[in-house]
Order: C-alpha cells, then structure tokens, then sequence
C-alpha cells in the first residue's frame, strides 16, 4: 500500500493537469486583489472577516471548489482508462481495492490542494498588498480550512465515483459540472413539490457547503451535524466507488 500511495503521489505531482490548475489558482490569488490597489477609490474599511468572506471564501466556495476539482477527476482518474495505464496498474499484482484507495487518497490531497489555495495564497497575498485589516480572525480561519478541507475530501470521493463509473474524461468533466452546479437547484425545484428532496438539499455536502460561512455563528449541534456530514459522504462513495471498480471490467 505504501508503494502505491508513493506512486499515486508522484503521478499527482508531476500531472499537467494539477500543475496547470495550481498556478492558474495562483495567479488568481495574486491577481484579484490588484482591484483595491489600483482603485481611485481608496481600499474601503473591512471590518472583522468581511473581506475574506466576500473576497475569498465567496468565490473558493461557490466556484472554485464545485469546478476546478472536476477537471482534475476527468484527466487525473479517467483518462488512464483511456491511456491503458489502468489496466497497466491493475496487472501490477497489486490488489483492486488497494489500487482504487491509494488512488483516492491522493485525489483527495489533491483537491483539498486546489480547494485551500484562494484562502491561503489569496489571504496572504491581499494582506501584502492591502495590510492587515484583510485578514480574517484567527480561529475562524482555522475553522473555514478545516471544514474546506473535508467537504473538499468528500467532494473528491464522489467525482472519483462518477470517474470511475464513465472512465471517459469529456464525459466525467461535464456530468460533474452539471452535477456539482445544478444538484442544489434541482433539489429546490423538487423540494417544491416533494418535502422529501427538500431533507436530501438541506443535509447533503453541497447543501452544507455554505454554512462553512457562519460557522462561527453555529450551536454544538449544527457543527456537529456540517463536521459529521462529509465524513460521512467521503465513506459512502469511497465504498460504493471501490466496489465498482473491483467489478468493473478494465480494458
């Protein structure tokens, strides 16, 4: 297994994919805060975490997070079907439930990579050009890149799932986007109609997603329930994601 996760990690770090999409997010960090520093208007008074919520947070969670991660699954997950380096890696004499764990784990590093990189590049980045009074409070920082970092590693375990199921990356990359964009809406449209998807939209990762915004406004129970929740969902879809690929026939 050790091995495996090495391999898994070296393929992560030198795919093109993942580079492209790091230094893209990069210089999105260092690019979006020029707005205040070119501005006639001076930089306006932040107060607490406005600036990271309305700045950075907004943007990392309701775009960058639903999207970018999408294009890693399609060519770091499925293309190998594509390329033959999956049947490669299963004629390794390496078990299948080994191989599709060591693979998921290092998705995971990987999306929880490009999931941190706005609050952290573009926070550090901002508080360079703008000074301190961008930067937010200390523990709910921490907080928000905690709970990023989960629903970022339950957000890889379904986008594995659903690479593995199509193992054709154009039709990986477009599912997940209309998946991770619309599965709200949807919910919202039904919910309308029938309580029941309203349940599924309020407790689902992507309905929690947004409440990582008051987390320092939540009781006990609430956190508990946002913390338990992509535990919960990354488990599901790593068991059902790793009992298709034990059957699935690799060409």
């Amino acid at each position: 297994m050790g091995n495996l996760m090495k391999s898994e990690w070296y393929k992560l770090r030198k795919d093109r994919v993942f580079l492209v999409l790091t230094l893209l997010l990069v210089a999105v960090s260092f690019l979006m805060p020029l707005e205040f520093v070119f501005t006639d208007r001076g930089i306006p008074d932040f107060v607490e975490n406005e600036y990271y919520i309305g700045h950075v947070l907004s943007i990392n969670l309701e775009i960058i997070m639903r999207t970018v991660p999408c294009i890693l699954a399609g060519f770091f997950i499925s293309s190998e079907y594509s390329m033959g380096t999956m049947k490669s890696i299963v004629s390794s004499g390496n078990s299948r439930m080994r191989i599709y764990f060591a693979k998921l784990a290092m998705f995971s590093v990987g999306v929880i990579i490009i999931s941190l990189m706005l609050p952290i590049v573009m926070t550090g980045v901002s508080a360079i050009y703008i000074g301190t009074v961008v930067l937010p409070e200390g523990v709910y920082f921490l907080q928000t890149v905690g709970l990023i970092s989960l629903y970022a590693a339950a957000f890889a375990s379904i986008m594995m799932f659903f690479a593995i199921l199509f193992t054709d990356s154009g039709k990986t990359i477009g599912f997940l986007f209309f998946f991770f964009l619309l599965f709200n809406e949807i919910l919202e449209m039904l919910s309308s109609r029938i309580p029941f998807f309203e349940h599924i939209a309020n407790n689902s990762v992507l309905g929690l997603l947004f409440n990582i915004y008051y987390i320092d406004q939540l009781d006990s129970g609430e956190v508990f329930r946002i913390v338990t929740v992509p535990i919960v969902t990354f488990i599901v879809f790593a068991v059902l994601g790793s009992i298709i690929f034990m059957k699935k026939e690799i060409k």
